[in-house]
């Protein structure tokens, strides 16, 4: 399970012992609820169930140690709570009724604390981007720089990216928030097809249009992926933000507290520890995909070479990636943001970013396309190996100013050229 360095108390608690058999409680009440209704559990049993039902989880453990199956050991210690009615637990239900009914039920209050947690994360992302819009930066492509772009064109992408992850997760949540009350190898022969949809109604939760004795495991399997992208999508921006925060760099820097220590050796240090650790954990969600998916293959009707997987990777996974959203979005919140640094870094290649604009004024102005390169880009090449500056390579050569004036070239070196469709881009994604 998931140390409680990396777990948030909500959340660990939907997760905990007393939630969980609670749980499978609500289920086994919601099923003599359905009998109920169905006229074969009297009311006065009823009514003496839902008062007296309960359990202590010390008590459950140590049936377990007899019976050595959890779900008979619940059971039973639900049933010595009770008198002569303890006859309608489990009636007519097997064991993963039970056990798939309550993780769809757990599955949906986990669901809501993520949920609230990415519409936390993009409503920061959001203000973030509007609020650096218009900070000119640099553009990078294989690291190296490209073009000139903005910073708040980098979050207004992210922003993009978390719609399409909230998008997923409504999908795949809504998969996992079913259950199935349909028996032993799922032809509802010892219980109704009526009772499955009262248990799930009451529930909130889907009933599954067929089921074996298990729910169909690709639904989980989705929902893991998803939670995976999700990961890989905060994975993502944590890179940008550990790159930008580089001592070459150092456009922006996470929030760096009085008293907080970077290094045990070197009290200089400003490290970029939580999106460093949110990269860590994502690769701990994206290993469970791999589980997710061999889930699915079960024998027949079923077998359980899939319980015990899930007892880890599911909890595991709505955990950690709480834990991460919610880390994240503080880094967000709180980042320290340069823009004067991320102008500057502009000059750094001495021009060349506005070499595509150069070559484009030549082609505008007659020359092809291939000469136009190659006219351009051996400049490039001897400020490269020189360090010196392009535009006055550029104003030494006839071949260029006969062709491009000084207006021209102040055109082709201001960054606004690349900044004109910003407004039509934040249009386009919903940022307006």
């Amino acid at each position: 399970m998931v140390i409680k360095r990396y777990q948030r108390p909500q959340m660990a608690q939907i997760w905990g012992d007393e939630n969980k058999y609670q749980a499978w409680l609500d289920v086994e009440i919601a099923v003599d609820r359905a009998w109920n209704q169905l006229g074969e559990i009297p009311d006065a049993d009823l009514e003496k169930i839902e008062a007296h039902a309960s359990f202590k989880v010390a008590d459950i453990l140590a049936m377990e140690k007899i019976t050595k199956h959890d779900v008979v050991a619940f059971t039973r210690t639900v049933s010595q709570s009770l008198g002569p009615e303890k006859k309608w637990i489990h009636f007519g239900v097997t064991s993963t009724d039970v056990v798939d009914t309550a993780y769809g039920y757990l599955l949906k209050q986990a669901n809501e604390i993520l949920r609230a947690d990415l519409q936390q994360l993009m409503r920061v992302v959001a203000q973030k981007a509007r609020q650096y819009k218009n900070t000119v930066m640099i553009g990078r492509t294989h690291g190296v720089h490209a073009e000139p772009t903005t910073f708040g064109l980098v979050l207004a992408n992210w922003y993009s990216e978390l719609k399409r992850d909230q998008e997923r997760f409504e999908h795949a949540a809504k998969g996992v928030e079913a259950g199935k009350i349909s028996g032993a190898v799922g032809t509802f022969a010892n219980i109704a097809p009526q009772a499955e949809a009262l248990v799930c109604q009451e529930l909130g939760l889907t009933a599954q249009e067929i089921s074996t004795q298990v729910l169909p495991r690709d639904l989980h399997a989705e929902y893991i992926m998803t939670m995976a992208l999700i990961a890989a999508s905060i994975e993502r921006f944590a890179l940008e933000v550990r790159h930008l925060q580089r001592t070459e760099v150092r456009e922006v820097e996470e929030f760096f507290a009085a008293g907080q220590k970077g290094s045990s050796a070197m009290p200089h240090k400003r490290n970029p520890i939580g999106s460093e650790n949110v990269t860590g954990l994502a690769r701990v969600i994206k290993g469970h995909v791999f589980t997710a998916l061999e889930d699915i293959e079960l024998w027949h009707e079923r077998d359980i070479s899939h319980s015990s997987a899930e007892r880890i990777i599911l909890p595991d996974t709505t955990e950690l990636l709480d834990y991460m959203l919610h880390r994240f979005t503080k880094i967000i919140e709180e980042l320290t943001v340069f823009p004067d640094k991320m102008e500057a870094d502009l000059n750094v290649t001495h021009g060349l970013i506005y070499s595509q604009r150069v070559m484009l004024k030549l082609i505008e102005a007659g020359l092809s396309r291939e000469a136009a390169y190659d006219l351009v880009q051996p400049k490039t090449a001897q400020v490269w190996a020189e360090q010196g500056d392009f535009r006055t390579l550029l104003e030494a050569d006839p071949q260029v100013t006969d062709r491009l004036s000084r207006s021209d070239l102040d055109d082709a070196f201001d960054y606004h050229w690349h900044l004109r469709h910003v407004d039509e881009i934040f249009h386009r994604v919903g940022l307006e």
